[in-house]
């Protein structure tokens, strides 16, 4: 198969859908890999180390995604990649097509077979290729509020770990997966005071026993969910439903009676956010102010640690690019159902139940579509 990796376009986005050991085992596949110049200079990686690794330099995205029959990246196509893609060109990268009716509309045009890392299961029921990414992005968020509370950003004028004689902030966190259990793990390391919400019994029972009971643990419902945002210095919103638009569990009114100079970091922001009052940012411009609450609602979080996130990606993603390539993505996709389940747009139909269901589009079952 021929591979194509393009140098990604979102504001600063450095990470790279392959890096070199990973086009060396693709190599070793048989396959012909094709680079965008400087794709991986973000990370320290030359067109050389491409090269060394058996890779083919393109100089140009639109050369790339013309050779390619497989384009692998990091975030969802931006427009004028869209514009690229060919019917049957299969397309592996995140999409969070969910609260994104545009993106949608272009893939389902452009008849593409697209998968999406965050939707690709395994049989404990996890989320193999988002999980990198999350972890990630919830031990970024505990720093990303740490910013936000300083006085010159908006915030309160607050250290998250106090010192001896004054208190320490509030650290609530709404979700107990994988982003919130990474943010808790390093809000408690700076002796914060956290406290996690979930729904989950079984995920709270897990965490009180990872962390010794240095963690608060409270069931979720709007009156927990409100007593505590209220409390809070720092709010980090760690909510996910697989594929689907984030609810939004804090509301406009809960944001006008927190503590003026709190801060909410929303990481699911992704998904559109599970803050009423948050909308994606930049790392160029990562806060904004809402009723003296400073929200960091960036989209692309990992990208501001795109090192060590592209090599986290990755170890995930690539014996699924090696399966895809080896197989063809119609065998790879019938011969395993976790990999299917990250099938979202097939050659002009909505595959992934959640999307479909949020964005009121018909609905074709992954199985039938590529029977």
């Amino acid at each position: 198969m021929i591979i194509g990796v393009p140098k990604e376009i979102k504001v600063h986005e450095y990470r790279v859908g392959m890096v070199p050991a990973s086009v060396n085992e693709a190599v070793s596949h048989g396959h012909t890999v094709y680079v965008q110049t400087l794709a991986g200079s973000g990370i320290g990686f030359s067109d050389q180390d491409y090269i060394d690794a058996g890779a083919q330099i393109l100089p140009t995205a639109e050369a790339v995604f013309a050779e390619a029959e497989m384009i692998v990246k990091v975030k969802e196509p931006q427009a004028v990649e869209r514009a690229m893609l060919r019917e049957g060109q299969i397309l592996f990268t995140y999409l969070h097509l969910a609260p994104d009716p545009e993106q949608t509309t272009d893939l389902v045009n452009s008849k593409a077979v697209c998968i999406a890392y965050e939707t690709v299961t395994d049989d404990k029921g996890r989320l193999p290729l988002l999980a990198p990414m999350s972890e990630v992005a919830g031990r970024m968020s505990i720093q990303a509020g740490a910013f936000a509370l300083e006085k010159s950003k908006g915030g309160s004028g607050m250290l998250l770990a106090g010192v001896p004689g004054v208190e320490p902030a509030k650290v609530v966190i709404i979700g107990g997966g994988v982003v919130g259990a990474n943010a808790a793990q390093m809000a408690v390391g700076l002796r914060a005071n956290v406290v996690v919400l979930d729904r989950n019994i079984d995920v709270l029972r897990d965490l009180d026993a990872q962390f010794g009971g240095t963690v608060q643990c409270v069931y979720s419902t709007k009156e927990a969910i409100e007593k505590h945002v209220l409390a809070a210095d720092l709010v980090i919103g760690g909510v996910l439903v697989v594929g689907a638009a984030a609810p939004k569990l804090v509301t406009a009114e809960m944001i006008k009676k927190m503590k003026p100079g709190s801060a909410i970091v929303d990481v699911a922001i992704d998904q559109g956010g599970c803050v009423e009052t948050s909308h994606a940012t930049t790392h160029s411009d990562p806060t904004y102010i809402v009723d003296d609450v400073v929200h960091y609602c960036v989209a692309n979080m990992p990208g501001a640690v795109a090192r060590t996130s592209t090599f986290a990606l990755n170890n995930a993603t690539l014996p699924y690019i090696l399966k895809l390539a080896d197989k063809g993505y119609k065998a790879a996709l019938q011969d395993d159902k976790h990999l299917l389940n990250g099938l979202n747009v097939y050659r002009g139909q909505i595959t992934c139940e959640s999307v479909a269901s949020a964005l009121d589009l018909e609905f074709v079952a992954a199985d039938k579509a590529i029977a």
